[in-house]
């Protein structure tokens, strides 16, 4: 997921898809080419894949990310990328790819879900809004872009069950777009705020230890509705990190908590 300028729209590799064009795609394991873009990945997850990752795994969030994630803090960053770790051996293949193909397929992540769709983030600032951005980008050695299957954006992404996972990439992008400018001061990206920041996107198991079980409670009051949904809905409880960050960082209100 990442933020294009408007005027380089058509200078990104791909085919720009708008509204009501149409690709042609179908992956299966009589294709030749078929798990050959499950290897030598850089995929990044975004907080939602966390959350299915680790759900379906049966640990913590904490857990899933010692285990399956690299997290990597670019000079040009204020906020690290989060990637899945891949598998040590000459492929450098998925971790969850066994010779059927995807172990996690109902749990995949966002960037598989819509692959060969690769989607970004146009931020309009007169209206101070985000949409997506398509783009059919399937790699040189993908068979599967010369089938005969014909979809536009909307019909590929709720055929693979994506409308969920893109609806989320959009709520974290909105946050992740406010980082593209330094926030942390002379703490730098790496001190205690910006550690904050990530549990609460990310870690997000930790991240309601933190709630229930430290002073914060006492510090914020939390609607009573919201408190309810948070203790056992992890979608909730990510959507509020989201809105909680917003505040702890920058200030910005939200609707669903206050300062005590």
């Amino acid at each position: 997921m990442k933020y294009i300028d408007i005027d380089n729209l058509d200078k990104l590799p791909g085919r720009r898809l708008k509204e009501n064009d149409t690709f042609t795609f179908q992956c299966h394991p009589q294709i030749a080419c078929f798990n050959q873009c499950c290897l030598n990945l850089n995929l990044f997850l975004y907080p939602y894949d966390i959350v299915r990752f680790k759900n379906r795994l049966k640990i913590s969030s904490d857990n899933f990310i010692d285990k399956y994630v690299d997290i990597v803090l670019r000079s040009s960053s204020f906020f690290p990328a989060v990637l899945l770790r891949m598998a040590e051996n000459k492929e450098r293949t998925c971790p969850f790819l066994i010779e059927s193909g995807c172990s996690v397929y109902p749990d995949r992540p966002d960037t598989c879900r819509t692959f060969p769709v690769e989607q970004g983030i146009f931020y309009d600032a007169g209206n101070k809004k985000t949409k997506p951005v398509h783009f059919f980008r399937p790699p040189d050695f993908c068979l599967g872009q010369h089938e005969k299957k014909v979809w536009t954006t909307q019909t590929w992404s709720k055929d693979q069950d994506a409308v969920l996972y893109n609806k989320m990439t959009m709520l974290w992008s909105e946050l992740k777009r406010l980082f593209q400018t330094d926030p942390w001061g002379t703490q730098g990206p790496e001190g205690p705020k910006a550690k904050m920041a990530f549990m609460a996107t990310y870690n997000i198991d930790q991240f309601r230890d933190f709630l229930f079980n430290s002073t914060f409670l006492k510090r914020y009051k939390v609607k009573s509705a919201m408190l309810k949904k948070i203790r056992t809905d992890d979608v909730e409880l990510m959507k509020f990190g989201f809105d909680w960050v917003k505040f702890y960082v920058w200030g910005i209100k939200s609707k669903y908590f206050r300062l005590g």
